[in-house]
């Protein structure tokens, strides 16, 4: 075949769409550190099932009017920075096809060198060993191996193995792949996009697989329901009582979760350790069962109903990104000078950036990073001239400044590119309604970048980083980026991280409490902090996931 035409390429992009979802489980578990947060695959899975979605029903044999739609998707649905370059990648590859409504093999292989050179402009500061490193090495390839009258089966062929190459070589670029022994996981899920691209250039179909009963949430489909509804997906870590470990079953705590009813039953022990995710009607019912043999470690309750219906409200705005505010003006906001706008997760966490004047609260952060389209909504919500995004995590850094070129000619948005909670907190306290826009934004900098951040959250595998010996479900001490200390405990590992973190001239610890931290514990180390440390503090009930403490330092 020496020409490819529209309809072929939407069968490709669709067998793309579903090759990722159906292994994106394995991409999010090449996560380079042993932090809760292995969530490529899954962005990158959402962020181009919404490109899918768009060219699905699209009934056009114009290559580059596919391209184009699937582009536009890709950008709007587009979630972490593996979803941002995804989406710059099909961008470019979509104007390197503007003009052709079918291509031969050397316009296909331009059209993928257009698709490296857009990616790497939209990111400010590239690095190699990544997804980048990926699309530019296998387009370059390409080009060069491409000549006139060759059949697209073979170029593409070519293309793929080039791209795998690429891959297997990141470890020797990025360090920190090859100490922990992973490829790259954006790279790799652009791998399975062109596999799945190739699966249909030769007549193979790839399905759709419904991964939920191996305990994996889909990645942007619609969620199981019965006609008992939705339910809760439960999610939990007992530690066994030591009299139990030789007693405790697998199967037969499966069986009992069986009778509740449940379905998409996971039980995995490891040693003293029992993992368990079940979607149930009766979640209490669950938790009984298990805490017979131990106490809980950790414990997530989401009701499926309202993820159901956020997937159906989200695609019911695909059309018009502002919905029913567009057609109901009565219903937006008093039109405002400034807004703010910050992303964040607990309900404690986001009545903090409430109450500092923030005006609308983006749900998200590690592990459930928001789309481009979410944030569009959220700036489009706030009815202001001027908008200021405070991202507060590196993962939605991207997504927030490519809402802000999307929204150039609407809306006038800042991007102060916070990394984390406390950064954003710190933003948000030195704004002042009073001062002008430019005053404001270099107050909010200033305060940026005078906090230092610590968490404290479990891992999730056993491993070494930096000398530091990691074991699964023990919990590790973050100061920035750097993993200091690992502790069976959770208030050894917070202890670890004020003493990295404070010194003489700290005058404010602002402590965010997780959702799995008791009183006790908080009394335990509001006593420890006044007893070691000569600053004001600021305890603050964040209420927030993944993240036992969160510490800023001023």
């Amino acid at each position: 075949m020496q020409i490819l035409t529209g309809k072929l390429f939407k069968e490709m992009v669709l067998c793309g769409a579903n090759t990722l979802h159906n292994n994106h489980p394995e991409i999010d578990a090449l996560n380079v550190f042993p932090v809760p947060d292995g969530d490529t695959g899954t962005n990158m899975s959402m962020t181009f099932n919404a490109g899918a979605a768009e060219v699905k029903d699209m009934d056009t044999d114009n290559i580059y009017d596919i391209a184009k739609k699937l582009s536009k998707g890709l950008l709007m649905g587009a979630r972490g920075n593996s979803g941002v370059i995804l989406s710059q990648i099909f961008r470019g590859f979509a104007m390197g096809l503007e003009g052709h409504e079918s291509v031969d093999a050397v316009a296909f292989a331009n059209a993928w060198k257009s698709g490296a050179e857009v990616a790497y402009k939209a990111v400010m500061r590239p690095v190699e060993g990544t997804i980048l490193t990926v699309i530019r090495e296998a387009s370059e390839k390409i080009v060069e191996y491409t000549q006139p009258g060759m059949e697209i089966e073979d170029v593409f062929s070519y293309f793929v193995k080039e791209a795998e190459n690429s891959l297997e070589r990141t470890p020797e670029l990025l360090p920190v792949l090859k100490e922990v022994g992973v490829v790259d996981s954006g790279g790799a899920g652009l791998l399975l996009v062109l596999t799945g691209f190739m699966a249909a250039l030769t007549g193979d179909r790839v399905d759709f697989v419904d991964i939920k009963s191996e305990g994996q949430v889909n990645a942007g489909t619609e969620l199981e329901s019965g006609e008992e509804g939705y339910g809760y997906c439960t999610e939990f870590i007992v530690r066994l009582e030591p009299s139990l470990i030789d007693k405790f079953s697998e199967n037969q705590l499966k069986k009992e979760l069986e009778r509740i009813p449940g379905n998409s039953i996971v039980v995995v022990q490891d040693e003293d350790i029992v993992k368990v995710h079940v979607h149930t009607l009766k979640p209490g019912e669950a938790l009984n069962l298990a805490q017979r043999f131990g106490e809980f470690v950790k414990l997530k309750i989401e009701n499926m109903q309202e993820q159901a219906n956020n997937l159906q409200n989200a695609a019911a705005s695909q059309e018009s990104i502002v919905g029913v505010d567009d057609k109901n003006p009565q219903s937006k906001r008093e039109a405002k000078e400034t807004a703010i706008i910050s992303v964040c997760a607990g309900q404690g966490v986001e009545d903090a950036f409430l109450e500092l004047h923030c005006d609308y609260v983006v749900s998200g952060g590690q592990t459930m990073n928001p789309s481009t389209e979410d944030m569009v909504a959220a700036v489009k919500e706030v009815n202001a001239k001027n908008v200021i995004i405070l991202p507060n995590n590196s993962n939605i850094v991207m997504t927030a400044q490519q809402t802000a070129t999307i929204l150039e000619d609407e809306v006038n948005v800042i991007v102060i590119p916070t990394k984390t909670i406390p950064q954003g907190l710190s933003a948000c306290v030195m704004y002042n309604p009073e001062a002008s826009l430019e005053d404001n934004i270099a107050e909010m900098e200033d305060a940026v970048a005078n906090v230092k951040t610590g968490q404290v959250t479990f891992a999730i595998k056993d491993t070494n980083i930096d000398g530091v010996e990691i074991k699964a479900n023990d919990y590790m001490a973050l100061v920035e980026k750097d993993i200091v200390a690992c502790k069976p405990n959770k208030l050894d590992a917070l202890k670890v991280c004020l003493e990295k973190l404070v010194d003489e001239d700290s005058e404010l610890i602002t402590l965010l409490v997780g959702e799995d931290v008791v009183d006790e514990e908080v009394e335990e180390i509001e006593s420890y902090i006044e007893d070691n440390f000569d600053a004001e503090v600021d305890i603050i009930e964040g209420k927030q996931p993944v993240y036992s403490f969160i510490i800023g330092v001023e």
